[in-house]
């Protein structure tokens, strides 16, 4: 041990090259903490035994001269030293300690030292005996606040006059119970207001106080400086906080971050053995590699280890640090802790809601396969056969949306055993795959009705029935009819929209006096065939309603629309007739599904 120049004492720096490293990092909670202790008691001893071999202050000649003569234990105490007489004698008959024989005087010239402001006060009593203020004997120069004035500066003045917010805040109360009571005043928060030039100023602060013979000390500190808000509003803002642990007396100092972070009481900050309890038992090995560095002296980076925090899962990201003592080896830790739990919950979140994305993506993607494979094998492709029979078809599928590949709109078209072809068109109630799903249903009921040999009217009225029976089913429209030999067509309808006949310029809707409820609507109900007979050169256009329904239009409307697109291009084929439909359908906003079939006598 020596005295540097500036009169501090260090002990020499050791040679650690010989000292035994960390044991293997532990995996587990308790020898994790077994660990620790023992790396504490380890250094608890060598400190000790350190202390107790260095030569003893009072040994030293340059401490002996300086001392005066005096021991360093009575120095600091100032006691007597053995065989002299307390308080000591400077000759003329005042205690060497208490000039002017004033046993405050001591006191007074200490109030310099002290490094938060305080005063030395009197009490004032009235004719009762009671305490109704108090005088300032004695201060120093620290101001608590800007706009107050040093003790130092109200030295004789009563206290109310130095402080008149007292009384208001509760203050001068508390210091006459002090007084009476004897019992020391230890924190007491104030918020002291006082007006001052005409302006009110408000602080809050800290008081302690202890009453002696006759006088009372007090000392007052901001309850918070700026300083410690503007870092606890960083602490808040940045979800941050440190912690203290000293390792020699045992003393843990927390951050109000921290606590806040952990949900701890702030006047029971958790050792860092309490703190291992907290740790997820796969994350063990992590805080202990990070303690065990800090302990053998190192400065690791930044570790992100997650604790259970009443039942929650938190994330840190720690910052451990050595405070080393004097002689090289660490005294106490210093952790740093970030809190990204918020943030690993947003982007757990935010994965949660890429998965769901992705999986309805692919949900919809599989749906627009199924959609497609049923599309290619409900909605059927023409073949020479209708040419033979002297028609020629086209037909289109409109979806409203662009991705769609097909909905509950159908239609049909083939030549049947007989020699008639069948033709029909259908809109099931809905969208997706479950619309899909009706339309393929009536879609088979109707080929195998056509196998029988039925009217059109026939093979409406049972397909009503089916549809009636499904407790599951919806609505739907439907025109089924037959061409035969003669180009006669025999239709039947079910509440949809009749069809168009363009027969040179001339294009009109056919006659629909026998239109009948929709399907599913009315068990039992008989549907009537009518027959029209086709000319060389017509054109019979069936559609769905999507065709014709237009956002904020009644569905005649589309209709007239449609039937002058129709007689505005007389002589097209089939084929560019529905070309033309699909252009103007894409121009304009639909919110339904279409289907287009164009038959037309050569």
């Amino acid at each position: 041990m020596r005295q540097g120049g500036d009169g501090l004492v260090s002990f020499p720096l050791p040679d650690l090259s010989g000292l035994p490293g960390l044991p293997d990092v532990p995996d587990d909670v308790g020898s994790l903490k077994a660990l620790i202790d023992r790396e504490i008691a380890a250094l608890r001893a060598d400190v000790r035994r350190r202390m107790e071999t260095s030569p003893a202050l009072a040994s030293s000649p340059a401490h002996a001269s300086s001392l005066g003569g005096r021991s360093l234990e009575t120095f600091i105490s100032g006691g007597p030293e053995p065989g002299e007489a307390p308080g000591g004698d400077d000759g003329d008959g005042r205690p060497c300690d208490m000039p002017g024989g004033d046993p405050w005087a001591g006191l007074y010239a200490g109030l310099s030292a002290i490094p938060v402001s305080a005063a030395l006060l009197a009490p004032v009593q009235d004719e009762t005996g009671e305490i109704t203020d108090f005088v300032i004997r004695a201060g120093n120069h620290v101001r608590s606040a800007e706009w107050l004035e040093a003790p130092a500066g109200q030295v004789g003045k009563r206290f109310l006059e130095a402080r008149p917010g007292a009384a208001a805040s509760g203050l001068l109360a508390a210091l006459i119970a002090v007084f009476t009571s004897g019992r020391a005043l230890r924190g007491l928060t104030v918020d002291y207001t006082e007006e001052r030039h005409g302006r009110l100023h408000r602080a809050p602060l800290l008081y302690y106080a202890a009453a002696c013979d006759g006088q009372m000390l007090i000392t007052w500190v901001p309850a918070r400086s700026r300083t410690e808000i503007l870092t606890l509003d960083a602490q808040h803002i940045a979800s941050m906080g440190w912690g203290h642990w000293d390792l020699l007396s045992g003393a843990v100092d927390w951050s109000e971050g921290l606590h806040r972070i952990f949900r701890t009481d702030p006047q029971m900050p958790w050792s860092l053995t309490e703190l291992c309890d907290a740790v997820l038992p796969g994350e063990v090995p992590v805080l202990a590699e990070l303690i065990t560095s800090v302990l053998a002296g190192e400065e690791p980076s930044w570790t992100r280890i997650r604790f259970r925090v009443f039942g929650e899962v938190r994330t840190l990201d720690l910052l451990g640090r050595p405070v080393a003592g004097t002689d090289g080896r660490p005294w106490g830790v210093h952790l740093v802790a970030r809190d990204l739990t918020p943030q690993m919950r947003s982007r757990r979140r935010l994965a949660e809601t890429r998965h769901e994305t992705e999986r309805l993506r692919q949900q919809a993607a599989a749906e627009q396969r199924v959609a497609s494979v049923m599309r290619e094998a409900l909605l059927p492709k023409h073949t020479a056969e209708l040419a033979e029979l002297g028609l020629t078809v086209a037909a289109a599928y409109l979806p409203a949306e662009a991705d769609a590949a097909v909905g509950g709109d159908w239609y049909k078209c083939r030549r049947l055993p007989d020699g008639r072809v069948l033709v029909a068109i259908g809109d099931a109630v809905g969208h997706g795959l479950d619309a899909v799903a009706r339309m393929a249903q009536q879609r088979h009921a109707l080929a195998g009705l056509a196998q029988t040999g039925a009217s059109a009217g026939e093979m409406t009225t049972w397909l009503n029935e089916l549809v009636c029976s499904d407790p599951s089913a919806m609505t739907a429209t439907m025109i089924t009819g037959h061409i035969d030999h003669d180009h006669v067509l025999r239709w039947a309808c079910a509440g949809h929209p009749p069809p168009l006949l363009r027969r040179g310029n001339e294009v009109a809707p056919l006659p629909s006096e026998h239109l009948g409820p929709l399907l599913g609507l009315m068990p039992g109900y008989a549907y009537e065939t009518a027959p029209v007979p086709l000319h060389r050169g017509d054109l019979l256009l069936l559609y769905t309603d999507g065709v014709v329904e237009r956002r904020g239009e009644d569905i005649t409307e589309g209709i007239t629309s449609l039937s002058r697109h129709l007689s505005g291009n007389p002589g097209l084929s089939p084929g560019e007739t529905v070309e033309r439909v699909i252009a103007d359908y894409r121009r304009t906003v639909h919110d339904d599904d279409a289907c287009l079939l164009a038959i037309q006598v050569d």
